[in-house]
């Protein structure tokens, strides 16, 4: 088994070696667990196969985000499934709710799964069920967002996402011809309960800052909600003294919020987000949002799922770096703008998913098939 499963990870490390060191996997230590959905749980079902021995726990923590559902699940369950066929996948999504999340969390801990995969809703509202899988010896991965105590990490450099997206709202001015000093910057940030967005702020803030940009507003987004951030940016443009020459929009979830209010008020700032999803990048085609970042989901839920089922069976995985003294992966991002939209069509992206409607043309003409 041993050799199998390292074979299976070199096979990985070359298919994304653009992306980063993958997970080193051993031996897998077989054990028994139960399978009854969770309380608190009413979406939970199990994903990768059949009746096996070692039972993993995906907990994710929203929907408002398609790539929770429609990449990170079923991506992490097929890899899982290629790691060890005999493992099952028990998933839940937390929709946007600490408590819920803490009640799943536990109830797989009661359970007794072998590993846990963890996004946390709230990282800072952890510890005390994190607590409880560590007295069971239940190891817990955090994926995509960090938390103490986690035995594992994969994400993105998220802070370097925030140097990119800062850049990305440097380069949209430039292309319009504006000095990126001649007016005010907003900034629309992410909630604040989520780590990453801090780390997405500091860069973007750090890139702007460097360039003696004026970033005059600041917001951040409840539960990453677009209408928080459509609310905001309406209340801003009635009452502020001068319009932005730029906003910046954590994901392409707040912006296309932003872009509400700023289509309403008719004004046109540089608008950039983060994730390229489906009306991000129809945003971008359009020539209402200026850039995304693009996260290429398979190689963060194959890093996950390989670890899950190492450490499911009492491997320790070794990242490619550490970040907070934990084993790590960090996965490469990329700038998207019009020019770039074709060269991320792909598994993850399909064009026939954002070409529709009104898009269908300017697809056309941004060479996007």
């Amino acid at each position: 088994m041993r050799q199998n499963l390292q074979s299976r990870n070199n096979s990985s490390r070359k298919r994304w070696a653009l992306l980063g060191a993958s997970v080193a996997i051993g031996a897998l230590a077989l054990s028994g667990c139960g399978n009854q959905k969770g309380q608190g749980n009413e979406q939970a079902d199990s994903g990768s196969g059949g009746d096996g021995d070692v039972t993993i726990a995906l907990l994710l923590p929203e929907s408002k985000t398609t790539r929770y559902e429609s990449l990170d699940k079923p991506n992490f369950e097929k890899y899982v499934a290629e790691a060890n066929p005999d493992a099952k996948v028990e998933y839940r999504n937390a929709n946007q709710d600490a408590t819920q999340q803490q009640q799943q969390f536990e109830a797989a801990v009661t359970e007794g799964v072998d590993a846990i995969v963890l996004d946390p809703v709230d990282a800072s509202a952890v510890a005390s069920a994190l607590s409880k899988a560590q007295a069971k010896k239940i190891p817990v991965i955090a994926y995509d967002r960090f938390f103490e105590g986690a035995d594992y990490y994969t994400s993105f450099d998220n802070k370097k996402i925030g140097n990119l997206q800062g850049q990305a709202v440097l380069d949209g001015l430039k292309a319009e011809g504006t000095d990126p000093k001649s007016g005010p910057v907003w900034m629309v940030n992410g909630d604040p309960k989520d780590p990453n967005a801090a780390d997405f702020k500091a860069g973007a803030e750090e890139t702007l800052k460097g360039a003696g940009v004026d970033i005059a507003e600041s917001h951040d987004t409840l539960d990453w909600n677009p209408d928080d951030a459509r609310k905001w940016v309406q209340g801003q443009l009635q009452s502020a003294e001068e319009e932005p020459i730029a906003i910046y929009a954590a994901n392409d979830g707040t912006a296309g919020g932003v872009l509400a209010a700023t289509k309403r008020a008719k004004v046109k700032p540089v608008v950039t987000g983060q994730d390229a999803e489906v009306d991000g990048l129809q945003n971008i085609l359009r020539g209402d949002q200026y850039a995304t970042i693009y996260k290429s989901i398979p190689p963060q839920a194959e890093f996950a799922a390989n670890a899950a089922v190492a450490l499911a069976g009492g491997e320790k995985p070794e990242g490619s770096t550490t970040y907070k003294d934990t084993p790590t992966d960090f996965v490469e991002a990329k700038v998207v703008t019009k020019d770039t939209v074709k060269d991320i069509v792909g598994d993850q992206i399909k064009a026939e998913d954002i070409c529709t409607g009104d898009v269908k043309k300017l697809c056309e003409d941004a060479g996007v098939k």
